[in-house]
């Protein structure tokens, strides 16, 4: 039920096109995945994530054991059902948001006790917790239990989460092929080392002799530089293996996206687009604006005129900037609508540009064009 081939890949830098095959649909790669944390891609309904192509979107474990429970869940025959999402989901361990939300009370090599960020209540966490909550949650890809080390961190402190994810990364393998269907999940392992290089080495040749489906690279997008996130991908790309899929986790910012996919990177998940677009931030082809400005009050162009979504084809900057100021719910949606369409198209573009192998053009382009700082639009 899973298989991942290459399509095409550009010889020049390492970017891949690829197909992923789940039990709920294949999935084009390079590809973006919109956050459903709680079950729910904020304000948008599983009926506008399809109309702007979302091919997968990501539930995280720790918040739906919290909220609404396994229990539930268990009722309601797991995530797709409960959200009548129809499409591949990927979920989340639930160890990044132990060690960031959480109130971290004790770590072990058996497990995590922390207290819960919302009522203060005990849990206990392990790789056996996140294994048997996926499983509940039906998820078609599954993520080990892992350590995230803060940034910064020390080198004896980074050591430590890459032993410990490596450990439970083999008691989230064990529990997995004893309790879980292989044809209907999935389980990724996930690559730690934060910025060391000889760490990050170190995971990849653990993580990857486990031998799992598909990898992932977490403790990145955390406060580190662009440079220095560019440069662990650069590291770890020609050890990870070319047959499988590559997934930089909670990694969003356009730019990234694009440089992440020029160093083989396949997946990508982020809360930027719909973080930014409740604010009134919006991404297009020149780079970022702040709708909220005064100076879009008689701005009546389109956010992106090269942009297909439904925010772009119908309404303009001012009205737009009109509803944000305003605080109305649509302003939110819109802007929300509009980033989520924007990052899953730089996705559909590289795959393009990959398979028609002009890449390194599509990425110099990108590059010159889309500026980090606020446009003057």
């Amino acid at each position: 039920m899973f298989e991942f081939r290459i399509i095409a890949e550009c010889k020049k830098t390492g970017a891949r096109a690829g197909e992923l095959t789940t039990p709920h649909g294949v999935i084009k790669t390079p590809v973006f995945m919109p956050v459903g944390t709680l079950a729910t891609v904020k304000a948008m309904s599983p009926d506008e994530l399809v109309q702007i192509n979302s091919q997968i979107i990501l539930g995280n474990t720790y918040h739906l054991f919290i909220r609404p429970g396994n229990e539930i869940m268990s009722e309601a025959g797991g995530l797709h059902k409960f959200m009548n999402w129809h499409g591949p989901i990927l979920t989340d361990s639930g160890g990044f948001q132990v060690f960031s939300l959480a109130k971290l009370q004790k770590i072990t090599d058996e497990k995590v006790i922390c207290r819960s960020h919302k009522d203060g209540s005990l849990l206990e966490m392990s790789p056996e917790w996140s294994m048997r909550t996926q499983k509940i949650l039906g998820s078609d890809i599954a993520m080990c239990f892992d350590e995230c080390a803060p940034f910064p961190t020390t080198r004896d402190n980074a050591a430590n989460a890459v032993r410990r994810t490596t450990l439970w990364a083999e008691r989230c393998k064990k529990y997995f092929a004893e309790h879980s269907d292989s044809q209907a999940q999935a389980l990724f392992g996930i690559i730690q080392g934060s910025v060391f290089d000889d760490l990050r080495l170190q995971s990849a040749n653990e993580i990857v002799n486990l031998d799992f489906p598909g990898y992932a690279i977490g403790g990145l997008s955390v406060g580190e530089d662009h440079a220095t996130m560019y440069h662990v991908l650069d590291v770890l790309n020609p050890v990870l293996p070319q047959d499988k899929p590559r997934y930089l986790m909670g990694v969003g910012y356009p730019l990234n996206l694009v440089e992440g996919i020029a160093r083989g990177i396949d997946m990508f998940d982020c809360v930027l687009p719909t973080r930014n677009g409740r604010t009134g931030t919006m991404f297009y082809s020149k780079g970022r604006i702040n709708i909220r400005g005064q100076k879009y009050a008689h701005d009546f162009s389109r956010i992106d005129p090269d942009c297909d979504c439904y925010a772009c084809r119908n309404f303009t900057r001012a009205y737009i900037r009109h509803l944000s100021h305003c605080g109305e719910i649509l302003g939110a949606r819109l802007c929300s609508l509009h980033n989520l369409r924007f990052s899953i198209h730089i996705t559909e573009l590289a795959r393009e540009a990959i398979i028609a192998g002009n890449f390194p053009e599509f990425l110099q382009e990108f590059n010159a064009n889309f500026h980090d700082t606020d446009s003057q639009d």
